[in-house]
């Protein structure tokens, strides 16, 4: 995640998007969270609200972390999941997880059989990290390695330690937190991750836009970009031409109530799933 010049002093109630109460944890975090986790059913909600989501808050009030949309797996939901899932249990492939905030979707992979040395998380914030341990429990059993670190800066742990060797990477909510030229230079960082040989992919999902272009909004205290399919190739056509690399750019609109009753977003507002593969 990234740092904004979001007003950090208000009281949690006064932000739009923190909702106080949540009434249930949908599929498949409850059932993470039962089977991974080991938590009673009967305290779920209570561990979600008090032992992370109100501490995480506190640590940075993201409107995901308000909303309980940290709770959301998204990894399973990508066209290439069966491949990402096969690689990484037979081929030795390694995946990051760019803005892991608490790490859920590693914490599905390793659920679902990935081999969790083969994982790798990273976030701006450490704070979120040590939340995630908390969150699943798992502060002592789970052997995958996470690099608190800013992506953008080249000298940092995150770049020093995997800089082409990274097989997979999902950036699920993260590049919309940018405009055009941080994303352009989001896209040139995630490349110098990945090792540089067809097949390599970066993966994800984020809030797109019908009616794509720049938007602020000052209670985010951010200026971002929102896409629309076309912007989204015109976006990494611009990539390869600046790296002289070559990527296939596979996009889809898919309909995302939630987000459209987030008031920062339109009702021309949908979900963007997006594969981008080396070639």
């Amino acid at each position: 995640m990234v740092e904004s010049q979001m007003d950090r002093s208000k009281p949690a109630e006064e932000y739009s998007w923190y909702e106080r109460d949540l009434a249930q944890v949908q599929e498949p975090a409850r059932t993470l969270l039962a089977e991974y986790s080991k938590i009673p059913e009967e305290k779920i909600i209570d561990h979600v609200k008090e032992v992370v989501r109100d501490r995480a808050f506190a640590v940075f009030p993201y409107p995901c972390i308000g909303s309980f949309r940290f709770l959301d797996i998204t990894i399973c939901n990508n066209p290439a999941y069966p491949e990402i899932l096969s690689r990484l249990k037979s081929s030795n492939a390694t995946y990051l997880d760019l803005g892991c905030a608490m790490g859920q979707d590693i914490r599905y992979l390793v659920h679902q059989g990935a081999p969790a040395e083969s994982l790798y998380g990273s976030d701006l914030q450490p704070e979120f990290i040590s939340l995630g341990y908390d969150l699943f429990g798992d502060r002592s059993t789970l052997p995958c390695e996470f690099i608190p670190s800013d992506i953008f800066d080249d000298a940092c742990p995150l770049m020093q330690r995997l800089a082409g060797q990274v097989d997979i990477i999902n950036a699920a909510s993260f590049f919309h937190l940018f405009d055009w030229d941080r994303e352009v230079a989001l896209a040139k960082q995630i490349i110098k991750l990945l090792r540089p040989q067809a097949g390599s992919m970066v993966v994800g999902r984020h809030v797109g836009d019908y009616v794509a272009g720049e938007r602020s909004d000052n209670e985010l205290g951010a200026t971002f970009y929102r896409h629309d399919l076309e912007s989204w190739r015109r976006m990494w056509a611009q990539v390869m031409a600046e790296t002289g690399t070559e990527w296939e750019v596979d996009v889809r609109a898919e309909e995302w109530a939630e987000v459209k009753k987030n008031k920062h977003n339109r009702e021309s507002s949908f979900k963007m799933q997006f594969v981008v593969r080396r070639i």
